[in-house]
């Protein structure tokens, strides 16, 4: 098999096209894609910090620096937990939730591109695909490491 034809090479060409679209996109926003990202994934409810990085397959010092520029930007506040002050929970802001709506417009909008020339099979079969490649990458770091893989299970069950 050629490397150009190996599943990673088709998903990390794709990932890398979408990326490089988000990022543009993101900054016409006068935002970045992780920022938007963060905005996508924080429910109304909120949503304690240390579930956000899982979600975004970040490291903590990383999402730590995101989430203080989000803070000083005004698009997120945290909330201690009543119950257990380590407990440290993420709320949107006014102009975080105006800014997710935005956001949220331009996800919309490149799916419906998409949707415009798959049809509905094939993207049951791409998300079929998409889990099983899923799986398998958490079943080969529980392989490796010899425990269930949080983050993975985590990317399995968003």
């Amino acid at each position: 098999m050629k490397i150009q034809e190996s599943i990673d090479s088709h998903i990390r060409s794709a990932l890398f096209a979408m990326r490089r679209m988000y990022n543009l996109l993101a900054a016409e926003k006068g935002t970045t894609q992780g920022v938007a990202y963060v905005l996508l994934n924080v429910p109304q409810q909120g949503v304690a910090a240390t579930r956000i990085a899982p979600m975004m397959g970040m490291g903590i010092t990383s999402l730590s620096r995101l989430l203080k520029t989000m803070e000083d930007d005004e698009l997120i506040y945290r909330v201690k937990d009543k119950d257990d002050k380590r407990v440290v929970h993420i709320f949107l802001t006014e102009t975080g939730v105006a800014l997710r709506k935005k956001v949220r417009q331009v996800v919309i909008d490149f799916n419906k591109k998409v949707e415009s020339v798959i049809t509905e099979e094939e993207m049951k079969i791409f998300t079929k695909v998409c889990l099983a490649i899923k799986t398998e990458a958490a079943n080969e770091v529980q392989r490796l490491t010899g425990v269930a893989d949080n983050d993975s299970s985590a990317l399995l069950h968003p």
